[in-house]
C-alpha cells in the first residue's frame, strides 16, 4: 500500500514539473487565434443590430434537446458543432447549413461540446471535445472520421467543460454529477487533480480569461500543478452556489450564496469592460429565472437582473456600442432561458435593454453563442458582421442576424 502511495505521490511530481516546462515555454511563445470558436471581448456591437435582427438560418437535424453548441473556423471554413439529447454530436457548415458529419460514440446524452484549439495548434485537426452523461469525455477529429481519446475517471455523467485559456487550451476542467471538478491534461490524458466542496452536481465550469486580484502568489503551500498560472476556475451547482478555485494551490477561493435554485450557467466578465471593476466580477444563470452579477474581490452579489420566467440556462458577456455620444461602450449580459427568449441587460443600469424571441415551435433556448461571419468578398462595403446563434429544445439551432 505505502509503496503505491510513493508510486502515485512520484507520477504527480513528474507531472507536475512537465507541466511547468510546458507553461514556461507558452509563455515565451507568440500566440495566435486559431479559431472563432467564441467571441472576442476586445471587439464592440452596434446595438441597433440586434433590434433589427432576422432569422438567417436554420439547422435541423436533431430529434431532442440542445444543450451545446460551438462554432469555429478550420482552414478557412466555418462550422457549427452541436450536443444533443438524442445522444448525437453533430458538425455542420455554417454557410450550406448542411450536416457533415454526426458521431453517435455516446450511449447517453450528449451535454457539452467545445472545439479543441490545443489540437489544431499541435496537429492541425480539428477536433471536438464531448462530455455525456455515460460519464465520459471523448475527443473526435470529424475530418478522419474517429474518435481519438476517451476520459472516463469521472464516477457520474459528466455536464459542462472548458478549455483553459493559457497554454494553447492544453488543460481542460470539467464538472460532473459525482460533485466535483476535474482538472485535465489534454497532451497527456491524464487527471490532474479533483477540485472536491461542492455537494450536489456541478452542472458548470469555465476557466478565468487571465488572473484576478483573488490569486495569493505568495502562498507557500501552493502544489504547483500548473506552475504560477494565476488562473482561477468557477463553477456553478445544482446546491444553489458558485465557487472560485485558485488552479496554481488548488484552494478553493470563494462560495457565492444568493441563488435559490441551481446554478445553469456561469460566465467570467472580460477586464476590457469599461466600468468600475471589469474583470473581477461573474455572472450567472439559475434555475430560480435570475441573472446575478458578483465581485469576486468582495465575494458579494452586486445586481440581480430579474425578467426570465423560466430557468436561465446560458449566459454570456457582450461589449457593445450604444447610440447614445454620452454613454459610448456599454457591458452588457445576455441571458437564454427556457421562456424562450434571449434578453440584453446594462450592467450600469441594471435595465433591460433588449429582447429576442425564439421561434414557438423551439419551445425554450436551451444554449447561445455570437459569431463572427465575414461579408462576401466582392462586397465593397465588407466588414465583419456579428451575428447570435442559439440552440433550442426541440432541436433546431438558429442563426440570427
Amino acid at each position: 500500500m505505502n509503496m503505491q502511495k510513493e508510486e502515485s505521490q512520484s507520477e504527480e511530481r513528474i507531472n507536475s514539473k512537465r507541466i511547468k516546462r510546458i507553461q514556461k515555454d507558452d509563455n515565451n511563445e507568440k500566440k495566435e487565434n486559431i479559431f472563432t470558436s467564441n467571441f472576442y471581448p476586445s471587439s464592440t456591437f452596434d446595438l441597433e443590430l440586434f433590434h433589427s435582427a432576422k432569422l438567417l438560418k436554420t439547422f435541423t437535424g436533431h430529434t431532442n434537446h440542445i444543450d451545446s453548441i460551438d462554432l469555429f473556423t478550420f482552414d478557412g471554413i466555418q462550422y457549427l458543432c452541436s450536443g444533443s439529447r438524442d445522444d448525437l454530436l453533430c458538425v455542420w457548415d455554417v454557410e450550406t447549413t448542411k450536416q457533415i458529419q454526426s458521431f453517435d460514440g455516446h450511449s447517453h446524452h450528449v451535454f457539452c461540446v467545445k472545439f479543441s484549439n490545443y489540437y489544431y495548434r499541435k496537429y492541425h485537426l480539428p477536433v471536438i471535445c464531448s462530455s455525456s452523461w455515460d460519464k465520459t469525455i471523448r475527443f473526435w477529429d470529424f475530418k478522419n472520421n474517429k474518435e481519438l481519446e476517451i476520459f472516463s475517471d469521472h464516477t457520474e455523467s459528466v455536464e459542462g467543460i472548458d478549455f483553459s485559456s493559457f497554454a494553447g487550451g492544453r488543460y481542460l476542467c470539467s464538472g460532473s454529477w459525482d460533485c466535483t471538478i476535474r482538472l485535465w491534461d489534454v497532451e497527456t490524458s491524464k487527471s490532474l487533480h479533483v477540485f472536491n466542496g461542492h455537494t450536489n452536481i456541478v452542472r458548470c465550469v469555465e476557466f478565468s480569461p487571465q488572473s484576478n486580484g483573488k490569486i495569493n502568489n505568495n502562498d507557500k503551500s501552493k502544489i504547483d500543478i500548473i506552475d504560477g498560472s494565476g488562473y482561477t476556475i468557477c463553477s456553478g451547482s445544482a446546491d444553489k452556489t458558485i465557487r472560485l478555485w485558485d488552479i496554481e494551490t488548488t484552494k478553493e477561493l470563494a462560495i457565492f450564496r444568493g441563488h435559490s435554485d441551481w446554478v445553469r450557467s456561469v460566465h467570467y466578465l472580460p477586464f476590457s469592460i469599461q466600468i468600475n471593476g471589469g474583470g473581477n466580477m461573474i455572472c450567472s444563470g439559475s434555475a430560480d429565472k435570475t441573472v446575478r452579477l458578483w465581485d469576486i474581490r468582495s465575494d458579494k452579489e452586486i445586481t440581480i437582473f430579474k425578467g426570465h420566467t423560466a430557468n436561465v440556462n446560458c449566459v454570456k458577456y457582450l461589449p457593445c456600442e450604444n447610440n447614445h455620444k454620452d454613454t459610448g461602450v456599454i457591458g452588457i449580459i445576455c441571458s437564454g432561458s427556457s421562456d424562450n427568449t434571449i434578453q440584453f441587460w446594462d450592467i450600469r443600469t441594471n435595465k433591460q435593454l433588449h429582447q429576442i424571441e425564439g421561434k414557438k415551435e423551439d419551445s425554450g433556448i436551451s444554449c447561445f453563442q455570437f459569431v463572427s461571419l465575414e461579408s462576401n468578398a466582392n462586397d465593397k462595403n465588407k466588414h465583419n458582421t456579428y451575428n447570435l446563434c442559439y440552440g433550442s429544445t426541440n432541436g433546431p439551432i438558429r442563426l440570427f442576424g
